[in-house]
């Protein structure tokens, strides 16, 4: 096996005097160069971090990112970002829409997400408008839940309902109708003349 005289000769083999010392052991960690500074075309683009708002904000006011956030406080309006946790003391006033929603708290308006999940401790009221949905057990949900595929795009309905109706002329107002109107306009001005 292992004898022990040969343990101490490597330990205490002596060095190459001719080789250079290792930079760890004459320069401190703070004063070395990372291979990050001697090669700056192989840094990446980091994702920034999530933004955070505190428990004891609120906020009145539509919020709009690009990235994630964490909403722990009140938030009145609508929020739209590309990952949304809904923190246990928040509550959302508003309309939500993101591509990933975790809902731990308080929301009370419609929910569009490409991913929603909402957890034991959430309150949803409204409707929920996904790709994909899970609701944990003891969650409160009151509303409807719709699966479309790209449920990010919240002018669909909008551009439906705005187009006019194509040749149909307005419908004048039948005259038994109209002779009511007139019979009531006359007994307000005889009303008002005695």
């Amino acid at each position: 096996m292992f004898s022990k005289s040969r343990i101490n000769e490597t330990a205490t083999k002596p060095s190459n005097e001719g080789a250079s010392p290792s930079p760890s052991a004459e320069t401190p960690s703070f004063l070395r160069q990372s291979s990050v500074d001697t090669a700056p075309s192989q840094v990446t683009k980091s994702k920034p971090a999530a933004s955070v708002l505190a428990s004891d904000l609120t906020i009145t006011g539509n919020l709009r990112t690009t990235g994630d956030i964490v909403i722990e406080g009140n938030v009145d309006g609508d929020i739209r970002a590309h990952l949304l946790t809904v923190g246990e003391t928040a509550t959302i006033r508003g309309e939500i829409v993101a591509d990933d929603i975790v809902i731990n708290g308080r929301v009370i308006g419609r929910v569009r997400g490409l991913k929603v999940r909402l957890t034991s401790a959430a309150q949803v009221e409204g409707d929920i408008i996904h790709k994909t949905i899970a609701i944990e057990s003891g969650a409160h949900f009151e509303g409807s839940v719709q699966r479309q595929d790209d449920p990010l795009q919240t002018n669909r309905g909008a551009a439906q309902q705005t187009q006019p109706a194509q040749n149909v002329p307005p419908q004048p107002a039948p005259a038994a109708m109209s002779e009511a109107v007139k019979k009531a306009t006359e007994q307000k001005k005889n009303a008002g003349n005695s």
